[in-house]
């Protein structure tokens, strides 16, 4: 049976109220006494049900913001516009990176890190859609990103399918026959790289092609990128387009261009997806496919502020999708344009 509240004041020697006002933050409590209520928290294992707290004692003023990375420049900027959002309506954000990492998200949606929060907006790589509503139980909670969440959980995410079919149909339309495509990741099971895949493929049968070549990555950075496209160039019958699911992964593919005397886009149109800023000042710059993130931010946390200061159990699920467009640039032969 999971240490309750009792359990860690009777071993520590105090009230229940006692250890409440320790674990909460809530009071003040003599160090020597929030000492002994810590090392008793300890010994039992005892974990605060947050979300129930946070529901009897009113709002903290606090949301989770949770992504799997920080230094991805589309991450950056999508957590740069979630706090932006939550500011306006008065929230601060806590921030927090998973890495992809199961269990750090899991321990972060069921309040075993120790944050009390309002609510959490949170886009997961490795938990599972049944997971999501079991962990976060009565937290009002936010999913972005391709796992659809069960139950009443809100969903906000990008057609990636819809995005790279356009991606396909748009470098097919300058006559690029051999086209290939960087960042299939098998080994993830969020979902994204399939999508992409699927819409890729698609968007190439309906001009009656297959792909020449899809090249696996382990993720979807720019050393991976030059590995890819480095691979690629050895083919006998080397691409005239390829297609990036990042734009940092279409960054170092066009180093290894530069590098190896290929011309883009004479010689191989180049593409990625995100519309991050490196590939706006890039030379050639990245023809894209991208986002609408302030919409993804604005959506996902007035979803969010709804669930807060609603009554959870009569708003349904929402699934959101936000648009996406196709942003023609050098590297696929747009005319040079001042940045």
């Amino acid at each position: 049976m999971a240490a309750r509240l009792k359990d860690v004041a009777a071993l520590a020697g105090v009230s229940v109220r006692t250890v409440s006002n320790v674990v909460s933050n809530t009071a003040a409590v003599a160090p020597d006494t929030r000492a002994r209520v810590m090392a008793a928290v300890a010994e039992l294992g005892y974990r605060p049900n947050l979300a129930a707290r946070n529901l009897r004692q009113g709002r903290t003023g606090l949301i989770g913001v949770v992504v799997p990375e920080i230094h991805s420049p589309y991450f950056g900027a999508l957590a740069g516009h979630l706090i932006d959002a939550a500011q306006a309506r008065g929230w601060t954000v806590l921030l927090e990176r998973t890495g992809g990492r199961a269990d750090l998200e899991r321990r972060l949606l069921d309040g075993s890190e120790g944050h009390q929060v309002d609510g959490m907006v949170i886009s997961p790589w490795s938990t599972s859609p049944a997971e999501l509503a079991s962990l976060a139980g009565s937290l009002p909670l936010v999913v972005l990103g391709e796992l659809d969440p069960l139950g009443s959980i809100d969903h906000v995410a990008l057609d990636n399918v819809a995005a790279a079919r356009a991606a396909a149909a748009h470098l097919v339309a300058l006559g690029r026959r051999r086209v290939a495509a960087i960042g299939l990741q098998s080994g993830l099971g969020h979902g994204t790289a399939e999508l992409r895949a699927e819409g890729f493929r698609m968007g190439l049968r309906d001009a009656g092609l297959s792909p020449v070549a899809e090249v696996e990555v382990t993720d979807l950075h720019r050393a991976e990128g030059a590995r890819a496209l480095r691979e690629l160039l050895l083919l006998p019958g080397r691409p005239d387009a390829v297609f990036c699911f990042s734009d940092e992964l279409a960054l170092g593919a066009l180093r290894v261009a530069a590098e190896q005397g290929v011309r883009v886009p004479d010689d191989v149109a180049l593409m990625g997806f995100d519309d991050i800023e490196d590939g706006r000042f890039s030379a050639p710059s990245l023809t894209t496919i991208a986002p609408d993130r302030e919409q993804i931010a604005e959506r996902a946390v007035q979803c969010l502020a709804e669930r807060v200061l609603g009554r959870l159990d009569t708003l349904p699920a929402r699934r959101i999708v936000v648009p996406h467009r196709v942003l023609v640039r050098e590297s696929t032969g747009a005319s040079v344009s001042p940045v």
